[in-house]
Parts: structure tokens; sequence; C-alpha cells
């Protein structure tokens, strides 16, 4: 429970921001393009914090490496507190948050997974969902109905913060820490990402869980008309979104009992790409309804897709690789977060290069969704294609042998 708080906290610190992009927008006067970047620029902080989260905690142990990275998230709620329209104030908060964020998704991660008999990888998903989902539900509330509306949401959050890292200084540890293991460089390989499962099942997929969280709440609200409810839609359509993910994970383990892990997979990408494709009528008519629809949709497909990728990366990881591999799985999700960045930029592009547009808000997102859910059924064909060459593989073990002396470890296919 004392890492899963760990998720929960720094997950609600990480996406209150999401709601907040509408009072950024519409107070502060920022740009389309500027509120993207700066829900865009969490991700270069996280990145580096999930590659270097694993192996750091490896060597040093999960408790020296998560502790002071999540104690991080306080300062970066207190940046962004305090930044208020100054946007390399926002953009220095939103790094913070990244780096905090990367370095327990990958450590408190495996950490859950190392204190469960079983269900780890439900239980981090679960976790991480839920303080996905209650930070941006409670500050959008906050910035809707309270006073100081882009600092009182950071200032919950550090409160929040405080018994989740007194509890952590408690947490059993799992690693005995080994400092002399050469250059930490040396740490980052991890061999099993070249397992094919990985690559065939996991990797065309990772990219569209939180990138189907970013269409579902951070693209959408820019898609509707502005108006005098535009925080509290945007609140409403990131706990929808993720609310809904959060409940399909456990219908997710119904279709996998039925179908298989495959099923799981193909399910979770045919939700996004409904999901994406719903979206389309909301960038021609900014239907508020059809916008809660498609994030319903969205919000199962990232619950399908997060729970089933992070099964696939403890089914494959061999021992001293699980924290390697989930940050790699993480970092590739991640890049989801980049797309509202993309789609404001391509879609202000496209608004000059045809003045006018379609006569809507967002003219040119109606083609650029197209085109995102064409890249979406790309990468179901793929995990489609990929899934019979690792059907056998996908039932290979590793377990402990005990009349090996060279290698405590083997292989063995039940």
């Amino acid at each position: 429970m004392r890492p899963a708080a760990v998720l929960f906290g720094v997950g609600y610190g990480a996406n209150q921001f999401s709601p907040l992009m509408v009072a950024y927008r519409e107070q502060g006067h920022h740009s389309s393009t500027a509120v993207a970047a700066f829900f865009g620029v969490y991700v270069l902080g996280l990145v580096p914090g999930l590659l270097l989260g694993g192996p750091a905690s490896q060597r040093w142990g999960r408790r020296r490496v998560l502790l002071p990275a999540a104690a991080l998230a306080v300062p970066a709620s207190a940046v962004l507190a305090a930044g208020g329209g100054a946007e390399p104030l926002l953009h220095a908060g939103r790094l913070l948050a990244g780096l905090s964020m990367g370095v327990a998704m990958a450590v408190a991660t495996t950490w859950v997974k190392e204190l469960s008999a079983e269900g780890g990888a439900r239980r981090a998903a679960l976790a991480t969902t839920l303080g996905f989902g209650t930070g941006p539900l409670v500050g959008g509330l906050l910035a809707q109905y309270a006073p100081w509306p882009t600092v009182l949401p950071y200032l919950v959050h550090v409160l929040i913060m405080v018994p989740v890292l007194a509890a952590l200084r408690r947490a059993p540890e799992t690693v005995l820490p080994d400092p002399g293991g050469g250059p930490l460089w040396r740490a980052l390989r991890v061999p099993a990402v070249t397992d094919p499962r990985f690559v065939r099942l996991v990797l065309p997929a990772a990219p569209w869980v939180f990138g189907a969280a970013a269409l579902a709440y951070a693209v959408q609200p820019d898609l509707l008309a502005p108006g005098s409810h535009g925080l509290l839609v945007a609140t409403g359509l990131t706990a929808v979104s993720l609310a809904v993910g959060f409940g399909a994970q456990s219908l997710a383990r119904t279709v996998e009992r039925r179908g298989g892990e495959q099923a799981v997979v193909r399910a979770g990408l045919a939700l996004v790409i409904g999901g994406t494709l719903v979206t389309v009528p909301v960038a021609v008519t900014a239907s508020v309804p059809v916008a809660f629809a498609a994030a319903a949709l969205l919000g199962a497909g990232y619950g399908f897709v997060l729970l089933a990728g992070l099964q696939q990366v403890q089914r494959i990881a061999p021992p001293g690789q699980l924290a390697g591999l989930t940050a790699v799985f993480y970092s590739v999700t991640y890049l989801g977060f980049l797309l509202p960045v993309a789609l404001a930029a391509l879609s202000g592009a496209a608004v000059r290069a045809w003045p006018g547009g379609l006569g809507v808000p967002g003219a040119g997102y109606p083609v650029l969704l197209l085109g995102v859910a064409a890249v979406q059924v790309l990468c179901l064909v793929l995990v489609w294609r990929g899934a019979p060459g690792t059907r056998i593989m996908a039932a290979t073990m590793m377990v402990p042998c005990s009349n090996c002396v060279s290698a405590p470890w083997t292989t063995r296919t039940p």
C-alpha cells in the first residue's frame, strides 16, 4: 500500500493540471499551442526519470531512490502555484512534476509488484489511474468554485503528499543496495526489450495509453466552444475518462480469461480507435454530450491497454530487468502526451493555410483526428499480425531451478 500510495499521490499532482489548462487559456490568455506545451513539457522530465529511476533503484534500493523523487512533487506543485501566468515558472513546475512522476512510475510500479503475492500489475495500474482521476476532479472543482483557482489546487496536493512521504519511509525494502556495480549507464541496458512479445504486442499499443487520455481531456476541451463552464466541462471529461479507465481494468481481466492476453490489447486499441473517431464530430459541432461519449470510449481504451501492457511486461521481464522494462514501457506510453502539442501546432498551420477553415473551433482538427485514427488502425494491424507468432512464447516462464549451479533461473513451458 505504501508505494501504491506514492503512485496515487504523485499521479494526483501530475494530472490535476489537465482541467486547469482551460483556466490558463481563458484567464491567463495563453494560446492553445502554449497551453499544450505546458502539458507536453512534462514528458521532457518524465522520460529521463523513467529510464534512470529503474536502474538506480536496482543499484541503491527502491526506497533510497523513490523517497526523494516523490518528495520532488512538493516543490513542483509549489512552483506551479507561484507561477500564475508566468510561462517560465509553469514550464519549470511541469518539468519537475514530470521528473518526479517518471521515477515514481518506474520504481513504485516495480515495488508494488515485488510486494504483491499476485495481482501486482492490476494494483499498480489501479493506483495510478485513481490518482490520475482524483487529482483533476478535485483540482478542477477547486479551480471552478474556490478562491485562488491557479494556486489552491496545488496547495492541496502538497498537503496530500505529506502523509504519503511519511508512510513510504516505513515500506519494506526489496532490493539489497549494490553501489559497486560499475557505471550507471551500463545498467540502462535492458535486453528484454528485444523480446518478440514486447516488440510485437507491447510497443505498437503503448503510445495510445496516454495518447487516448490526452485526446480525452487535453485535446477535447480545446475543441469545445469557450464559455463560463469550460473549466467544469474539462474537469468532467477528465473524471469520466479516467473513471471509466479505472473500471475497465476489471473488465479487461474478464476479457483476458475468455480470449487470451492478445484479446485485451486488441480490444483496447479498438476502443481507442472508436473514441478517436467520435472526437471528429466534436471538432465539427463542439457538442459537449458527444465529447463525453468520446471520453468514455477513450478512457476504456486507456484502461485496457495500460493493464495489458503492464501484464505483458511483468511476464516478459526476467529477474533484475523488471524495473528497466517497466521504465521503457512507460517511456513509450508517455509519448502520447505529446499528441496535444502536435495537434495544436498542426491545426494552427492548417487554419493559416485555409483561412476560415470549417468555420468551427479547431478548424484543422477533423482531418488531423482522422489521420490519428488511421495511425491507430495501423498499430492494431501490427498487433494482430504479431500476435500469432508470440502465442507459444507467451507460455514460456522464468522459474526457479533448484538443480542448477551456474544459473539459478531456467525456462519452462507449462
